[in-house]
Formats: C-alpha cells, structure tokens, sequence
C-alpha cells in the first residue's frame, strides 16, 4: 500500500507505530522524517493521549488539533484499531507482511495481553523488526526490579542522574526544561532502528530492539560515569557553568543573559581584548587552564562585571565569530533570528479548519541528495483505516462489518 509518495533517504521503508504520548512517537516522526512510511496504530475514538493534551489555536473552537500531537506526529498517517478484539489482530498480522519495522512503547507485558508480541509476531514474519520503548527496558534485555512501573519523562530525569547535576543549589535537583527523558530515549529508539534495518537488509535477519528511558539518561549523562570511576567524585549540580572549563557558561548581560566558552589560551586572550578585559589577561590566576579552572568563581564574578555593561546585541558584535559565544533566547527572539528561518527550522503546517499556518520545530537534519522535511501535519484519527484495509485485501463491505462491530474506527 502506497499512502504517500516516495522521498527521503528512507522512502520504502515501512514502520507499524503503535507507540504514543511523546517517547515513542519522537522517535518514529524522526523516521517518518527521513522519508520512512509510518502508519500510526491508534485506539478507536480515543487515538493518543496527546490528541487532548493542548494547546489549541483560538480558531480550533472544537479542540480537535493539539499542538503536542502534532510536534511528534507529522508526516505520519492513522489506522485506528480495537487492539482488544482478537479480530482487529488479523488485520495486524496482514500488516506486518507489508512492514518492515513494529515499533511500541507500552508497559512490560501489554503486547503480550494482547496476544500481539514480539514473538507471535515473529513466527509470522520471521525478518520482522521490533522495537520497544519502555521506562526501565524490557525483560528479554535484562530483568530490571523495576520493570513493571511506569515512567514518564521527569522520572527517567531523576533516576537517569541528570537532575542531580542541573539547577544553581547543589541541595535542590532540578528538572531539565524541554521533556528530554522522552525525547533522547526517542532518539536512541530511532538510531537502533535504522542500525536493525542496517543489518536486516545485510543478513535478511530480524531481530528484537529494545530502549529503556532511564538507561538512555545515564547515557548522556556520561561525565557523571567518569568522575565517580576516575575522579573519585559523585558528581552535583554546577549551576550554569562547567567544572573542567572556565570560563564556560552562562554570564550576564544589561538585558539577559550570554553563553560564552573558552576552550583554550587564544580564545581568553581574544575574550578578554573584546570585553576591554585586559586585566584579566594580565592576572596569573588565569593564565592558563588550570588556573581558571582552580579560580573559577573569582574568574566568573570578574567577567561577569566586564559581560554585563553591555547588551546581548553588543556582546553578540564584540564576541560573535571570535570566540564560542551565544545569546540566551527565549522563542520570540528565535523566531526573528535569522538563522532558524534559513535552516528551516520553523517550518508551517495548514491544517484545515484553523484561520493561519502554524510553527512546529523543523528538522535538524540536512541531507543534500535526500532532503529532509515536513510535508503534513498529523495525520486525523484514524484518517487512513479504509485505504490501509482496502490495500490488504478488505472488501468495501467488510470495512463496513468491522467497523460496525467496533473492530476499527
């Protein structure tokens, strides 16, 4: 079945999404991204959690268009199956003949319930690909003590050890704004995806893949790893600067805040020159790596009196291009940076029934030979079940059977 037409480095390939809220479905729209046909399995008129999770745009009197669902949705299509009947599972296992990849995010056990796993799966389609998203991993992984309980993202946050290490009081953890404990693990689910597919297409070999959200915290949480084993340390929170580095963070501006990052002797000297800083310069204490490193607040309460007599605009003429530096933004400064508008990433969508386009975040990714981009908002509930049937052999009637029995919406 064709839903949409051939583009992207991965057009052919066919992804089966029964993942939902934002882990799961961040890593298949990154799939669906790179050209990947994914067709969302969704619960019968209910569909993903995120459909009622808001915000919706003024001219969406009947809230039928989230923006969360549509963040993590785009270039996707929509079945919408009752999982619960046994007859909605046929239409699964004619699915799957068609797919190369099932992708899910359910609790430990639930595919299982559902008489739907991995390894019923594969006994139908022995080069099946399946990939599982869960809180603390999937027993054929290793038996984690918490497999059974549920997580969401600030949980992997907290019991990943990033919240540990983030925030300005060492006493108090801080959650990481964006919901990363979805959204890397999503990421992770994505790259083991396509190194499956990698392999699949060498060997002819499927396999099981599996991504535990805690596991992918730690992961890049990695200097916490290495200070414990190597530097006998348990690492806390540095607030918004680095403990190998200074300086290295956020310093105050007349009317914000700027990151600025020295990695080396060239760029302090030239730090230095552009903030009229020559003292700085000329002070032992900082003339040279581990000098900063060992003066390090002494240095960040000097350059940040030097930082802020001037404007986020004026640093941006004095040290942009010179040395690692950046403003903070909030979204209203992205938008009119001119920089995000040519990397296209602000791209619109036109969804019908709302009075303007609307700005979702673009894709990060840039491929010459196989562009990247978003082609169409989130796919209805459901919006695809009858030609997705009708490619599988499902007669018009019989559509109308299971639909009136409330196999499919």
């Amino acid at each position: 079945m064709q839903v949409k037409d051939n583009w992207g480095a991965l057009a052919g390939l066919r992804v089966l999404d029964f993942t939902q809220s934002l882990a799961g479905p961040y890593g298949t729209q990154i799939l669906a991204d790179l050209g990947a046909e994914v067709l969302k399995v969704e619960v019968v008129g209910i569909g993903d959690a995120t459909r009622g999770a808001g915000p919706y745009h003024p001219s969406d009197t009947e809230k039928r268009h989230a923006g969360y669902f549509h963040s993590v949705n785009r270039n996707k299509h929509s079945i919408a199956l009752n999982l619960k009947d046994p007859a909605s599972h046929e239409i699964v296992f004619d699915l799957i003949q068609q797919y190369d990849v099932v992708i899910e995010n359910f609790r430990a056990g639930t595919m299982e319930k559902l008489g739907l796993s991995y390894e019923i799966l594969k006994e139908r389609k022995p080069g099946l690909i399946y990939a599982a998203l869960r809180g603390f991993g999937d027993p054929r992984s290793g038996q984690s003590p918490y497999v059974d309980w549920p997580s969401l993202d600030v949980v992997a946050q907290a019991m990943g050890g990033i919240n540990a290490v983030t925030g300005s009081d060492p006493a108090i953890p801080t959650k990481v704004g964006p919901g990363i404990g979805d959204i890397i693990p999503g990421m992770f689910l994505a790259i083991g995806t396509l190194a499956a597919v990698v392999h699949r297409d060498r060997t002819g070999e499927g396999q099981f893949l599996d991504v535990a959200m805690v596991d992918s915290i730690l992961a890049i949480s990695e200097r916490i790893v290495y200070q414990r084993s190597f530097g006998k340390v348990i690492a806390g929170s540095t607030g918004n600067h680095q403990p190998f580095m200074a300086p290295f963070g956020i310093y105050p501006a007349s009317d914000g805040f700027a990151a600025v990052a020295v990695s080396n002797q060239n760029y302090f000297n030239t730090l230095c020159r552009a903030l009229e800083a020559d003292e700085l310069a000329a002070d032992e204490r900082f003339s040279s790596p581990d000098g900063r490193r060992a003066h390090r607040d002494e240095l960040i309460a000097a350059l940040s009196e030097h930082t802020s007599r001037f404007t986020k605009a004026e640093l941006m003429q004095r040290l942009g291009g010179n040395v690692p530096f950046g403003p903070v933004y909030n979204m209203a400064e992205i938008a009119e940076d001119p920089h995000f508008a040519i990397r296209e990433m602000l791209p619109e969508i036109e969804i019908e029934g709302l009075s303007e386009p609307l700005t979702i975040a673009g894709v990060p990714i840039k491929m010459m030979g196989t562009p990247v981009g978003v082609h169409h908002p989130g796919p209805g509930l459901g919006a695809h079940t009858d030609s997705v049937l009708q490619a599988a052999g499902r007669t018009a009637e019989q559509i109308a059977d299971l639909r009136a029995r409330g196999v499919i919406g």
